[in-house]
């Protein structure tokens, strides 16, 4: 995503500060990655919806939602509209980096390694989403 992209929803740097967790603003403002089997959500079964813990978008609903053996919760279909994707060429290895349409914030990456009916999987970092049961 670009320095100048615009989104419905911003925030300064110490507002997303007072926001998010550490833990949160460093995976979702800092592009970080949280530690595999460290969130709750990657057990989560209940029917529901994960949404962005920065500005509430649905991103996922749970029927869309699989276990990967990654450490990650992981999902084969975003909700329409709600992630963007970017080419994330960091740590020698290009790989696309999702974020959330409405803010920005980073939520993951998506790869071409998930099941039907899509064949992808996005590995999406627990710390970033909510879970908004039915």
């Amino acid at each position: 995503m670009s320095a100048n992209e615009h989104f419905e929803v911003t925030h300064t740097d110490e507002e997303w500060r007072r926001l998010l967790t550490p833990e949160q603003y460093a995976v979702m403002r800092g592009h970080g990655t949280e530690r595999p089997g460290s969130c709750s959500l990657l057990h989560e079964e209940r029917t529901g919806a994960f949404a962005c813990a920065g500005c509430g978008q649905k991103l996922f609903v749970s029927g869309t939602k699989f276990e990967s053996g990654t450490g990650w919760p992981s999902f084969d279909t975003p909700a329409p509209g709600s992630t963007e994707t970017t080419v994330d060429s960091s740590y020698g290895m290009q790989r696309t980096e999702v974020h959330c349409s409405r803010c920005g914030s980073h939520l993951g990456h998506v790869f071409p390694d998930g099941p039907p009916p899509t064949g992808l999987r996005y590995c999406i970092n627990g710390v970033a989403l909510n879970f908004v049961p039915d």
